[in-house]
């Protein structure tokens, strides 16, 4: 006789998130032929450069394991970057650690960093991977809401999300899904209640060299948490080879932090993933030597993007906030008159010809992004202008 378990055979913590949103707006652009401006992935090329060397790379056998946490070269690039770049002296001996993406960079930080039951305060609207992540360490996230049109955070109410129990804060700058850019008067906020209340930052900071300016027209500036008075050693900053050089599918990203939590970063690592692609990572070091000129061309490529798809996006009927920084705009779509996010997201894939993410996927509860969503723009121009043509349908 056959015994039926009564038990479940999925995870109280799989049931508590669904499968990412993004992801399957792309697969839904590539089922109806839609422009996809969903995925944030770039569909120009990467540098020839850096392609040539990770195909050298290659070619000379760079096949097998690295060191576990990094190739020794890449640590060395990243130091001497993050010493011109943001001022900051690091020993890629002891508090660097490099992972499959910023994705595996993230979960493993949490993962080394808090225990069960402790709290992850997140913003929100938030890039979707950060609640599941906080929820696969054991922690309970608590959401302050960023609001719009300045996706401005409230401090009174961050204030009142920092408890005895918070053992972090993330924080991505500049922002995934809203293109904010936090100011230093924000940043130093936030950082004065990590250091009252002993938690950490965890900042991702994959959008660092794409920047535009504020609503007031000075230019944003990008200023990383580990900067700032008192918080290098509370401070995990995390990112990526995948945007800042169009290499999104090589999956090759990093966690600086001091040394005692690059130690227990780097044992979850080992048993997560055990290793980034090597060749890969010998085509990181040389991109990481790249001259200050390569990030000044991606800013202003990254601004005449920008400027062709933002007017065509209010023309088109869409309230919008001009992003201060990364490759998104986050849309407000209550002129359409659609119920929700995810019936004109679908219209628009369907019968428009362009895909995008339903707000609701940035939220914890999805009522609150039910009248947004979210389009990226690191596309070729014609990509671009394919999709302002199918948006002027809207009109």
């Amino acid at each position: 006789m056959t015994t039926v378990s009564r038990r479940s055979s999925v995870s109280e913590k799989a049931s508590r998130f669904t499968e990412s949103v993004i992801r399957e707006m792309t697969r839904q652009a590539m089922k109806y032929g839609a422009v996809n401006l969903a995925q944030g992935f770039p569909d120009f090329g990467a540098p020839e450069a850096i392609k040539q060397a990770a195909i050298d790379a290659i070619a000379s056998d760079v096949n097998q394991y690295a060191i576990t946490w990094g190739a020794r070269d890449f640590r060395e690039a990243l130091a001497r970057k993050t010493a011109w770049h943001l001022g900051l002296e690091i020993d890629p001996e002891r508090e660097v650690t490099v992972t499959c993406g910023s994705t595996e960079a993230m979960i493993a930080t949490l993962m080394a960093t808090v225990d069960p039951g402790e709290e992850v305060v997140i913003f929100e609207p938030f890039y979707e991977n950060y609640a599941p992540d906080a929820i696969l360490s054991g922690a309970k996230p608590v959401y302050v809401k960023l609001h719009a049109p300045t996706w401005s955070f409230d401090p009174d109410e961050l204030r009142a999300a920092f408890t005895e129990r918070t053992k972090a804060i993330i924080l991505c700058n500049p922002n995934n899904p809203v293109g904010k850019v936090f100011t230093r008067e924000e940043m130093e906020f936030i950082a004065g209640l990590c250091r009252e209340h002993d938690a950490l930052c965890i900042t991702d900071e994959i959008y660092e060299h794409i920047l535009y300016s504020h609503a007031d027209g000075t230019p944003a500036k990008h200023v990383c948490m580990a900067q700032l008075e008192g918080m290098r050693e509370r401070t995990v900053v995390i990112n990526s080879m995948s945007k800042t050089y169009s290499v999104t599918g090589w999956r090759v990203g990093y966690a600086i932090a001091p040394p005692h939590i690059t130690a227990a970063i780097r044992k979850v690592h080992d048993f997560l993933t055990v290793g980034a692609a090597a060749p890969l990572q010998a085509a990181g070091a040389f991109a990481l030597s790249l001259p200050p000129e390569y990030y000044d061309k991606l800013r202003a490529d990254y601004q005449a993007r920008l400027d062709l798809f933002l007017p065509a996006v209010e023309k088109a009927g869409f309230g919008v906030t001009r992003p201060e920084g990364a490759y998104y705009v986050m849309t407000d779509i209550s002129g359409f008159g659609f119920a929700n996010d995810v019936d004109f997201a679908m219209h628009l894939v369907k019968e428009v010809g362009v895909s995008c993410v339903p707000g609701s996927s940035f939220y914890h509860r999805p009522e609150d992004g039910a009248q947004q969503v979210r389009f990226c723009f690191c596309k070729k121009d014609e990509t671009l202008l394919a999709a302002v043509d199918r948006l002027a349908k809207l009109s």
